[in-house]
């Protein structure tokens, strides 16, 4: 159960900095109704969504190991300055999550965390790795409700655009089927992700290890 806490608190801290993201970079842009709406304080209350918050991430979890960032902020896109602001704070989100990556990987370079199952720490942070890389390569998607589909958005035509995002709930079904039923789709997802974390010095295994220690209920 301690892989579960641990990574489920450090999990809500990178949605927190994944919504902050979009938030600092909208109001840099002009929309400054981000500071009423509590955007900027990084509690993560002010980020939820009761689908995208807690019932899809935490499926996403436990089916795949796969991260999906959960919070929701609003935009009030027609405040921001330009397309190129759009597709900033679109894509602002993911960028927040590289220093975390980053900064766990450091840890295992120089030996803070340990490729060892055996270890509480080296396991729930390697796990946690896996789900940041695996949400930011969902989320760069040009899929609606996707931050992929929102970065290129401002640039389509706006009947296109709006078609896209208001068949959103159908986009992310698709994927959601496509990771898990279509196995060239799956295998590639999950190659690309592990490479990325061994190319980092994290082994696949430290990754799968976590995921089955994060189901702790299946050990009872």
């Amino acid at each position: 159960m301690e892989v579960f806490v641990i990574v489920t608190v450090l999990w809500v801290f990178s949605v927190c900095i994944h919504e902050f993201g979009h938030a600092i970079v909208a109001y840099w842009g002009g929309d400054h109704t981000v500071r009423e709406k509590g955007y900027l304080t990084l509690n993560p209350l002010h980020y939820s969504h009761p689908v995208y918050s807690l019932l899809m991430p935490v499926i996403f979890m436990v089916m795949g190991g796969i991260g999906l960032p959960g919070g929701a902020v609003y935009i009030e896109r027609h405040l921001l300055r330009s397309r190129w602001w759009e597709t900033a704070m679109s894509l602002a989100g993911v960028t927040m999550q590289v220093p975390l990556i980053l900064l766990i990987a450091l840890a295992f370079k120089v030996g803070w965390l340990h490729n060892d199952p055996e270890s509480l720490s080296g396991v729930s942070l390697g796990f946690l790795l896996q789900l940041e890389i695996s949400a930011i390569l969902l989320n760069l998607l040009p899929v609606p409700p996707l931050d992929g589909f929102q970065a290129i958005a401002p640039w389509l035509p706006p009947d296109v655009r709006e078609r896209a995002r208001a068949n959103a709930n159908v986009g992310i079904f698709v994927v959601f089927i496509a990771l898990w039923a279509v196995q060239p789709v799956n295998h590639a997802f999950w190659n690309l992700t592990y490479s990325i974390s061994e190319t980092l010095g994290v082994d696949r295994e430290m990754s799968y290890v976590g995921w089955q220690t994060f189901r702790f209920w299946e050990h009872r």
